[in-house]
Formats: C-alpha cells, structure tokens, sequence
C-alpha cells in the first residue's frame, strides 16, 4: 500500500489529533499491591465501548528497521488499523511505565531511540520496569500487557520459533510459550525460514494453540506464501477468525490463537531470491559463532544487505497486510460480541 506525502501529513495530524488527549493510568492489582500500566484515553474508550482494538509491538520500530523509516512505518500501520474501522494500541514500556497506546510523541522518541531501547520479551519486564528503563516489546511481552488489559487481537510481522539445532542449543522463542498461555489472538505472516518451521508447528500443537492459516491450507514462511507444512484449521474470512477466537475464549482454554497470513503475492516474487540469501546468512552466522540472542539480529540485517533491500520492503509489505486483516478481524469479534450482548 503506497501512500503519497500529502497522504503521510494527513496521518501525521489524525494521530496528533487523536492522541492528545489525557492517558488513562490503570491499576493492575495483584498479590502485594499493584502495577500502574498507562493506557492512552482513546484505547480506553475504545475497550470500554467494547469497540475493536488491536495491539501493536514495538520492537518492529525500535530493532526491526532504521530511522525514519521505522517511525513512518509504525504511522502507516496504525493508520490501516484505524482506516479499517479498529483502534491502534502500540505497545512499549517508557521509563519504567508499561504503556498500552503511544501518542505521536512517544512512537518517535522511540523509534529515535533504536536499538538502546532493551528488547523486552515477558522475562525482561520486571527488570525493565524496576530500573525506570526504556524497553520495545516483542511478541510474549506485547501478548502479555494486551491480555492484560483485555485487548483480543494483536499484530505483529511474525512470531519467534525454534531454531534450527534447536537440540544443541535448546533455543525456542518465548513466543511459543507465550501462545501456550496467554489468551490474545495473534496475527502474523507465520514464522521466517530461519527457524526450523516444522518443529515450530509441532511446538505450537503441544501448547495447545490452535493454528490458523487465513486463506489458505499451508502455513506461510514470512517471505514466502507457503512453507511445506499444511494446518489442521483453515480460515477465509475475519468473521471465520471472530467465531474461532470467541470460541476460545468463552470456552477459557487460557492459550492464544495463531492466525497466519500469506505475504501479498506480488511482494512474495522476491521470495526466492530472499530464501537464497537467508540460507547464506545462516551459514555465515555459523561460522563466526553467532548465536542466541544475537542470531535473528544478524541474519535480518545480512539478508537485507545481500538482497539489496529486498527483504525490508517484503517485511513492511507483509506488516502492512497483517494490520488490515488484524484490524478486519478485531471489527467482526467486536461485532460478534455486541450481537451475542443484544441476544442476552
């Protein structure tokens, strides 16, 4: 979705206009006191409405891409949220205060920030918000803060898995977990090619977490529409998605919903070219002994490099795309959820 200058300062002054009004501070009681999390007013409206809203992390901002760029791309995304009827809810700790919803202000002193903003995934929360630090939420922590306040539907590029060797290195994204326990429905393009997919999957079956691919029967690899691996549950509308997730919910499973979306096929071309690449990152990663937290970092920067930028674009392409199914399918659960209201 292309969108022209005048169109990008029309965005700019919707989100000034929409985000300036007082932040709502919600008390989260818990066992010896509470936990002050700031949800901005027009998030809070929208949940006390029962209107759609859906999460967004921070990390794609902070880690995923430079400046500008970063922070055009974070307007973009909340525009199609907001243009497709839902409202925006970036989520991000600021100086030790969790925040659900950041004003204009707040997404560009974090997408200025970069990379010094700590990658907080759910085991870095407390040490983030004890030290008053800056920190991007990944999926498990976005996942977390949205149950928190009960927001259904989040959106991110894709989910971590696990890694290739995994039985050498025991790395498998706390993503996985986070499904396994967390009820909030997430909405991504599945996972890279980095990762071994299969096992994924079948990580994902032993939490528990229903995996749905929209449109289609095979379970996309992010740059790729498809992966090899089909799925047990096929999707092919919001309203389809709205029914599966209302289920769950009333049903109190207490785990997330995986709701993969194919890239846009005239972005996935390139697909091929950026699977060459990424097989040669990889190799390279393994012989400088580059692994861990530092692996998925290095492998994304080297393919963007090797593909010429290729890979970046298919990224805010597939982001893009995710936000106007997300937004779709958080208006029919909020739909669906009002109607069940009349019917009682």
């Amino acid at each position: 979705m292309a969108f022209s200058p005048a169109s990008r300062l029309a965005n700019l002054r919707r989100h000034l206009d929409l985000t300036e009004a007082v932040n709502k501070v919600a008390q989260i009681n818990g066992i010896g006191g509470s936990m002050k999390v700031k949800v901005a007013s027009e998030v809070s409206q929208a949940l006390s409405l029962g209107r759609a809203v859906v999460a967004l992390e921070s990390t794609i901002i902070s880690h995923g891409m430079p400046y500008p760029q970063n922070l055009q791309t974070a307007i973009e995304v909340e525009s199609i949220v907001r243009e497709n009827g839902a409202v925006p809810a970036t989520i991000a700790i600021l100086d030790g205060t969790p925040c659900v919803g950041l004003s204009l202000e707040e997404l560009e002193r974090l997408a200025s920030l970069g990379t010094s903003a700590r990658k907080t995934a759910r085991r870095d929360i407390a040490n983030v918000v004890a030290r008053g630090e800056n920190g991007a939420t990944t999926v498990s922590a976005t996942m977390f803060f949205a149950s928190m306040v009960n927001i259904p539907i989040f959106v991110t590029g894709g989910i971590g898995g696990v890694h290739r060797h995994w039985e050498h290195s025991m790395d498998i994204s706390s993503d996985l977990v986070e499904l396994g326990r967390t009820p909030v429905a997430v909405v991504c393009a599945g996972v890279k090619s980095i990762l071994d997919i299969p096992r994924t999957l079948e990580y994902l079956e032993t939490q528990g977490v229903c995996v749905a691919a929209y449109k289609t029967n095979e379970f996309p690899a992010f740059f790729t529409e498809t992966s090899g691996c089909k799925v047990s549950c096929r999707v092919d509308s919001p309203e389809d998605c709205a029914c599966i997730i209302d289920a769950s919910f009333k049903l109190k499973l207490g785990n997330g919903i995986l709701i993969a979306v194919p890239i846009p096929q005239e972005h996935s071309a390139s697909g091929h070219i950026i699977e060459s690449a990424i097989h040669k990152a990889i190799k390279e990663a393994r012989e400088n002994n580059i692994t861990g937290s530092a692996e998925t970092p290095f492998l994304l920067a080297k393919v963007n490099d090797l593909t010429g930028g290729a890979s970046l674009a298919a990224n805010i392409a597939l982001v893009k795309n995710n936000a106007l199914v997300g937004a779709k399918v958080a208006v029919a659960l909020a739909e669906k959820r009002k109607n069940c209201e009349s019917m009682d």
